[in-house]
């Protein structure tokens, strides 16, 4: 007779609001939790930003743990719906959907290279009052010479519902292989809207007069301030895990956004 599967290890971890430690409370009086560093799977109470920062402490760490959030935020467009009841059920039927972040290699005007993770998006954006000047090159070919604009992203599907669609950009789906490269309140090309390139593609952008007109870059939550040059690539060697309940999963919530009025 074959030995039930053994019941896996979870960890709780909260964001800093009152709203989230007060659920922390609730479900440690139910379940008993590990530490972190000793679990399989890790609950996450929060918003979106905690749930990012969560994700990009594990990519850190290099320790890929599932992550199953609960809303206690506002959009909570990565988090389930915050319940105390039933939660070891939940985790056993969970959907898992898998993320890719970017590889962001940052080239400052002064000082040493920098390389950063991006799960949603990587955005260029202004310093000053004065508009940016933005070499775009895709795969090595210099596709725009000129942007001028408050700023230019690359989203990745999970982050194209995030910022990227917020300055106009398409929502890809999760499962797409994609990339949305779109310009953040574009001056010059005027009609240039944006491009939807494969995944594999390299994006470079090489910030022109970084002496005069400052452009910062920032990676999800993380700043780089007076840049001179980013390349912009999805990193093979990672992936997170994501677990949703069935109703609820992410890659049904990107597709259901398209049809938003």
């Amino acid at each position: 007779m074959t030995s039930p599967k053994p019941a896996p290890k979870i960890a709780l971890v909260a964001s800093s609001t009152k709203q989230a430690r007060d659920a922390e409370r609730q479900l440690r009086a139910a379940h008993d939790f590990v530490a972190e560093d000793e679990a399989d799977i890790v609950i996450a109470l929060g918003g979106d930003g905690f749930m990012l920062h969560r994700l990009h402490l594990m990519l850190d760490d290099g320790r890929g743990r599932p992550v199953f959030g609960m809303n206690l935020g506002t959009v909570g467009f990565l988090m389930n719906e915050w319940r105390v009841e039933g939660l070891i059920e939940r985790i056993a039927k969970a959907r898992r959907i898998t993320v890719t972040p970017l590889k962001v290699e940052i080239t400052p005007a002064k000082g040493e290279r920098v390389t950063l993770p991006a799960i949603n998006e990587l955005s260029l954006l202004r310093e000053t009052r004065q508009i940016a000047r933005i070499e775009v090159a895709i795969n090595g070919r210099v596709m725009l010479p000129e942007l001028m604009c408050d700023g230019v992203l690359v989203a990745t599907p999970a982050g194209s519902t995030a910022y990227n669609l917020s300055a106009y950009g398409p929502i890809l789906p999760l499962d797409s292989a994609l990339l949305a490269l779109t310009p953040i309140s574009p001056f010059r090309p005027r009609r240039w809207r944006g491009a939807i390139l494969p995944d594999r593609t390299r994006i470079r952008f090489t910030v022109l007069e970084s002496g005069k007109r400052p452009v910062s870059a920032v990676a999800d939550q993380r700043e780089v301030r007076n840049i001179r040059s980013v390349e912009i690539g999805i990193d093979r060697e990672k992936s997170l895990t994501l677990l949703f309940d069935p109703e609820h999963a992410l890659d049904d919530r990107i597709a259901m956004e398209q049809f938003v009025v």
